[in-house]
């Protein structure tokens, strides 16, 4: 049976011309002076960012029309900085020192509660449709949304997997709170990385977050982001017409969706 490959579309950036300059520069963490991995580098809502590497450094070509936009450094753990993209361009040393976020504890309201697992998501393992990762792009994520109405304590992430031509895949799960409408604000205090050589990624790839203690309220965003220069290949994921999948195609760029739903689920105890 023919198999429908759907790529969520990743193009080239068309307004980078002859103007395009590189900004590049290096992250650093204020207290303890060690390299800032995988933040999120870019203009929010222009489709124009990176990731900075393991060692904290990046590179980014913008175009000299976005000289007056901020530029956005933000990554989990860490207060969020702007620039002025023009400032960047003409600073002679761009190393960026930013500050560990300190999370409140909310407070917590012990009552009785009772509790039901569900699977939330998609959770097909068809493969003759396909929607995935094919472009080794910096910042692209895409994910499910996961509706539900009440509280949700997460205890296992299920990802479905069609096909992978990579030697080692290197994802970021990101799980965010709903805000309005392709609106979300990430609510992990901690990042979570699924690292995993290509022998080992087989058909099905399960994450337990038990020991994370996760909780969400009402509706929320689960996506994959893809954080790290993996070389030539792709990865695709198992697919649904009945449901719909979120992304943006890098860092701080503008969410859109897709009428196909990749395979990613929840595995959650859910407040009745």
């Amino acid at each position: 049976m023919r198999t429908l490959l759907l790529i969520l579309t990743i193009t080239a950036l068309s307004g980078i011309n002859s103007y395009a300059q590189t900004i590049s520069g290096t992250l650093i963490n204020k207290s303890s002076n060690l390299p800032v991995a995988y933040a999120n580098i870019g203009i929010v809502g222009k489709n124009i960012g990176t990731v900075s590497d393991a060692d904290g450094n990046f590179r980014l070509d913008i175009d000299s029309n976005y000289n007056n936009d901020s530029l956005l450094v933000s990554v989990i753990g860490y207060m969020t900085k702007a620039f002025k993209v023009s400032d960047l361009r003409n600073a002679n040393n761009n190393t960026i020192f930013l500050k560990e976020r300190i999370y409140s504890l909310n407070e917590v309201i012990v009552r009785p509660t009772v509790f039901k697992e569900k699977t939330l998501g998609v959770s097909t393992k068809i493969k003759r449709l396909q929607a995935g990762f094919s472009d080794n792009r910096l910042g692209y994520e895409c994910g499910i949304m996961m509706k539900t109405k009440g509280n949700a304590h997460l205890k296992k992430i299920i990802v479905n997997i069609a096909r992978c031509s990579y030697d080692t895949i290197f994802y970021r799960l990101n799980i965010y709170n709903v805000k309005g409408d392709f609106d979300f604000e990430n609510i992990l205090t901690d990042p979570i990385y699924i690292k995993m050589a290509k022998k080992d990624v087989k058909q099905r790839i399960e994450l337990d977050l038990q020991d994370k203690n996760i909780v969400t309220s009402g509706n929320f965003l689960v996506t994959l982001e893809h954080v790290k220069d993996l070389g030539p290949g792709d990865l695709f994921f198992c697919a649904s017409f009945l449901h719909k999948t979120y992304y943006r195609k890098t860092s701080q760029g503008q969410w859109e969706s897709i009428p196909v739903g990749v395979s990613i689920s929840v595995v959650a105890d859910i407040e009745k």
